[in-house]
C-alpha cells in the first residue's frame, strides 16, 4: 500500500512509518519538523502543518490509507491551540480522505477520551466523552475521534486506536520526564502509587497500528470501532516508575502526596505555572487523577478483531530500555 502517516516526527508515528517502509509499503510522512529518517526510496517527506488543508490534500494523493497521529499534546495551553490542531487538523484529514477516495483511515486517539477521574478496571473502549473543561488535550481528541468514527461510509473504513502509555528507548514523554525528575529529586506521585495501570512497549504499539491498517476495511469487524492498545500486563505506578528509573540508572525516591492534595495543587499550578514558566508543570489535576487511579483494559477486542498480539513483554521491554541507556552512556 501507499500510506500517509501524519505526525511522523513523534516516536510512535515515526516508528510506524519506518515499520511500513521496512515491510515494503510506500510511505508519505507529513510532519512539521525535520524528517526523522531518510535514505529510503519508499519514503517521501512533506514538511507541513496538519492545519494546512491544501498541504494535507496534496500529501494524500494516490495514497491507499492514512494513519493520522499528528496532534497538539501536553497538559497546558489554550483551547484554541488544541482545537485548531487536533480538531480542525483532523477535519482536514477526513476531507482529504473523502476527496481522494482513501479506503482506510486509522485515527491515533488516546484512552483519556473516556477519562472521568474514576478508576478504569478491565474495561473495553467505551464511547469518547466530551464536555470536559479541565483537559483540553483529552477534550479535543475526544471530539476528533467522534468526527473520524462518524465519517465512516461505504467507501471509507475507519478505526480509532487508543495506545495507552507508550514507552521505550528514545521516549522523551513518559520515560524522559520520569528520569529527568528523578535525577533532580523532583519525582512526585499522587496517592500511594499502588494503582494498577496498563502501558505499551513501543514495538507493540507500532505492530498494533500496522495490524489496524491491514485489518480495517469496509465491513470488517473493526470498521467504525475504537480499541485500546496495551500490553495487557497491568503494573502499579510504583513498579513502573521504579523499573524506568532502574533501567536509566537513576535513584528512585519519589515523594508521595495524597490524591486530594495533588488535585488541589494541580488546580493552583495550572493557573500560575504558565505565567512564570514555559516548561511542563510538575503536576496538574489531570495528571494527578491519572497517577492516583487504576487504568487497565480488556485486551480481547483488539485481538479478536485485528488479530494482534503484543510480542514484547513488559519485563523484556525494561531490559531493552536498560540496554539502550547503557549504550547511550558508552557513546
Amino acid at each position: 500500500m501507499k500510506v500517509l502517516v501524519t505526525g511522523a516526527g513523534s516516536l510512535l508515528m515515526g516508528s510506524i512509518a519506518r515499520d511500513l517502509v521496512r515491510r515494503g509499503d510506500d510511505v508519505v510522512c507529513l510532519q512539521r519538523r525535520i524528517p526523522t529518517f531518510e535514505g529510503s526510496s519508499h519514503a517521501e517527506h512533506v514538511e507541513a502543518d496538519i492545519r494546512d488543508s491544501d498541504a494535507v490534500a496534496r500529501a494524500v494523493r494516490e495514497c491507499d490509507a492514512i494513519v493520522h497521529g499528528a496532534a497538539r499534546v501536553g497538559v497546558l495551553g489554550k483551547w484554541d491551540e488544541f482545537r485548531s490542531v487536533n480538531v480542525d487538523g483532523t477535519a482536514n484529514v477526513i476531507a482529504a480522505a473523502k476527496t481522494h477516495n482513501i479506503s482506510r483511515l486509522v485515527y491515533v486517539s488516546t484512552p483519556s477520551v473516556v477519562h472521568s477521574g474514576e478508576s478504569i478496571v478491565g474495561d473495553v473502549a467505551r464511547a469518547a466523552v466530551t464536555g470536559r473543561a479541565h483537559s483540553y488535550y483529552a477534550e479535543s481528541k475526544a471530539i476528533a475521534e467522534r468526527m473520524v468514527l462518524a465519517a465512516r461510509n461505504e467507501h471509507l473504513a475507519v478505526v480509532a486506536t487508543r495506545p495507552h502509555l507508550v514507552w521505550g528507548p528514545g521516549d522523551t514523554q513518559l520515560v524522559g520526564r520520569i528520569v529527568e525528575r528523578a535525577s533532580r529529586g523532583r519525582l512526585l506521585i499522587a496517592g500511594t502509587g499502588n494503582a494498577l495501570v496498563d502501558s505499551t512497549y513501543i514495538d507493540n504499539a507500532v505492530s498494533a497500528h500496522v495490524a489496524a491498517i491491514d485489518a480495517v476495511h469496509v465491513g470488517a469487524d473493526c470498521d467504525g470501532g475504537a480499541y485500546v492498545i496495551a500490553n495487557g500486563e497491568p503494573r502499579t505506578v510504583n513498579e513502573l516508575i521504579r523499573s524506568i528509573c532502574g533501567a536509566a540508572g537513576v535513584a528512585c525516591e519519589p515523594r508521595h502526596i495524597s490524591l486530594g492534595l495533588a488535585v488541589r495543587m494541580g488546580s493552583v499550578i495550572e493557573r500560575v505555572w504558565p505565567k512564570v514558566r514555559a516548561s511542563e508543570p510538575p503536576i496538574t489535576r489531570f495528571v494527578a487523577q491519572q497517577l492516583g487511579t487504576a487504568h487497565w483494559f480488556d485486551p480481547r477486542p483488539v485481538r479478536q478483531h485485528m488479530g494482534w498480539e503484543p510480542q514484547v513483554s513488559i519485563d523484556e521491554g525494561f531490559s531493552r530500555l536498560a540496554q539502550w541507556y547503557a549504550s547511550q552512556d558508552k557513546s
